[in-house]
């Protein structure tokens, strides 16, 4: 027998599905707009897996509006530079200077623990009165038949529960997704393995405890930064799969870690054994779509938009969506009305409006981003040269991600110009850096 439907009696103003970064920071947002909102998470209890994300001053900037930055600060770590080096051979390719970074956008880019993002967001939504369910598994969603009174979501147990507004936040494989546009993941034929260890096992491995450092190489990178106030030491370690290309089922695995890093430079080769192995991140994403609402359901963070890794700014899009929506419901509520009167229609159509084109340009770029990174032959000297004739000072290529997020689609800065990599000079790049080398020594 099928439960009936709960009264409507305290029903919420918002029903967010999925209790992610995603969907606990937009439950915040909403919250601190005076909405009533409740949180369906599908696990018993709220949590995060993984280790390291970098937080750029697009969302520095909120988490200070929001009075969190602070004991984010304290939680993570802001880091001196970011820099960017071969695999195969150490040498440093680019390095950008966090400090100026934020001089010029005013808030801090920093690092920290996915896990310690996760519980800020989730001990302010408990101080701001957000409903926290937990074990709710939603298989089912479908706009009511006067759409102007909301949304309704069925879950596994039979019962369903409706709302004026029904955010689906549930991730990369979003049972919304699935029944709203019915496309599939794509994959990238890259994988992931992470470890966050202590600090102390990697001092002698020629770390930067004080950098972000990426070492990019032919079908492979690396990531190293520490964490918890330099207590811990991130590092991810990423390569094609030979297995994925093969078209095997069993892909990623840690005899395929091993080899994807044989040759790399020593401090590299050193953290590789250091990996976790009991469990890796097949890399996937979605192709982007134009349209994120439907009725009274709307996507958001990896329901709407999942991307590759290599921008960094996949838990900052789905902090952004959720900012830009409860802005949106504050611009469009009239100072005397109560916090549930809200023009629904109109904020989703203006949270849409800004939201898919900078999510699209984030996709496409980090897809691009990836291919840059694991060139090979003399496409990667020709990478190497282009970026180590950068100029450190020329923000063209962070301004239109690191600036403020837009609340209107003409508020959104232009995109940067590719440089082809055609027009590199790789023998007087060589030239320069043998150069340098020569320099160096003398000086010692």
């Amino acid at each position: 027998m099928t439960p009936a439907t709960p009264p409507t009696e305290g029903r919420p103003d918002t029903i967010i599905v999925g209790g992610g970064i995603g969907g606990l920071s937009t439950a915040f947002a909403l919250a601190r707009e005076g909405l009533r909102v409740r949180v369906l998470e599908r696990a018993k209890e709220f949590g995060e897996v993984g280790a390291g994300l970098q937080i750029a001053p697009n969302c520095t900037r909120i988490l200070d509006e929001y009075g969190l930055l602070e004991e984010a600060k304290e939680l993570g770590v802001v880091p001196e530079n970011m820099v960017m080096r071969d695999a195969l051979d150490s040498r440093e390719l680019v390095r950008l200077d966090l400090g100026e970074l934020e001089r010029r956008y005013g808030f801090p880019y920093m690092v920290i623990h996915r896990s310690d993002l996760h519980g800020l967001f989730l001990r302010a939504c408990r101080e701001a009165g957000v409903d926290l369910v937990t074990d709710q598994t939603v298989v089912d969603y479908e706009n009511l038949e006067n759409t102007a009174g909301g949304a309704r979501i069925t879950l596994a147990d039979g019962h369903t529960e409706e709302a004026p507004l029904v955010i689906a936040a549930d991730g990369l494989r979003s049972v919304a997704r699935q029944k709203l546009i019915g496309d599939d993941v794509v994959s990238s034929d890259y994988v992931a393995y992470r470890a966050a260890v202590p600090i102390d096992a990697v001092r002698d491995n020629g770390i930067a405890e004080k950098d972000v450092t990426v070492y990019v190489g032919p079908r492979c990178h690396f990531v190293q930064y520490a964490l918890r106030g330099g207590d811990m030491f991130n590092q991810v370690a990423v390569f094609q799969s030979p297995k994925a290309l093969a078209g095997q089922e069993d892909w990623g695995t840690p005899d395929e870690l091993d080899a994807a890093f044989e040759g790399t430079c020593e401090t590299v080769g050193k953290g590789i054994p250091l990996m976790w192995r009991d469990r890796w991140w097949q890399m996937m994403d979605r192709d982007p779509i134009d349209t994120w609402v439907h009725g009274r359901i709307v996507l958001l963070g990896d329901a709407a938009h999942p991307p590759l890794q290599y921008m960094a700014q996949g838990a900052i899009m789905a902090i952004e969506d959720g900012w830009v929506l409860a802005r949106h419901v504050s611009r469009l509520r009239a100072e005397d009305a109560a916090p549930s009167a809200v023009d629904w229609d109109a904020a989703l159509a203006a949270y849409e409006a800004v939201r898919v084109e900078h999510c699209r340009r984030v996709l496409t770029t980090a897809r691009a981003w990836g291919e840059l990174w694991h060139l090979d032959g003399p496409e990667r000297l020709q990478r190497n040269a282009i970026m180590r004739g950068l100029d450190p000072a020329e923000y063209a290529f962070t301004d239109w991600v690191y600036g403020p997020t837009a609340l209107f689609p003409d508020e959104e800065p232009p995109m940067f110009q590719p440089i082809p990599l055609a027009s590199a000079d790789i023998e007087q790049s060589e030239t320069a850096v043998s150069d340098a080398a020569l320099a160096g020594g003398a000086a010692r």
